[in-house]
């Protein structure tokens, strides 16, 4: 069986993605109404043995209206007028999504606001406030 690799230590099993063609809406002219081109892959990620727990839950999370309810990956490509090439763009779109996936997110390290910004946003503060004032109603004093 073959392999698709998607990093050098995650690869997919080629039997785990279900590839049917179904009519494109996409160019092809007179072809296009007779010749099903475009490519609908399916790959259950929910269940999938290939993929590490936490690259399953972030693929996920990210794949948003791609994925049903039972965790099924579909992913549709018609970009191209033939059934090989629509099939390499949906295989090459799946690796993508699920290499993005396999990188786990940045740690966030909390900051604090320097005190020469704070002091810097309090002057800029006082010196509007001044403006302002400046702009006030003149009082007569006779």
């Amino acid at each position: 069986m073959a392999r698709i690799d998607i990093s050098p230590t995650l690869s997919i099993d080629e039997s785990e993605l279900e590839i049917t063609f179904v009519r494109s809406s996409g160019p092809g002219g007179q072809n296009v109404n007779k010749v099903a081109t475009a490519a609908q892959l399916r790959f259950d990620a929910a269940h999938s043995r290939s993929l590490p727990p936490d690259v399953r839950a972030r693929l996920i999370s990210r794949a948003g209206s791609r994925i049903t309810r039972d965790g099924v990956l579909i992913i549709t490509a018609r970009r191209f007028r033939t059934q090989e090439r629509n099939r390499a763009d949906a295989i090459d779109r799946l690796v993508e999504m699920i290499r993005t996936a396999a990188t786990p997110p940045k740690h966030r390290r909390k900051t604090k606001v320097s005190r020469a910004a704070k002091a810097n946003r309090v002057d800029a503060k006082r010196r509007h406030s001044a403006t302002k004032r400046l702009r006030g109603s003149v009082r007569n004093e006779d």
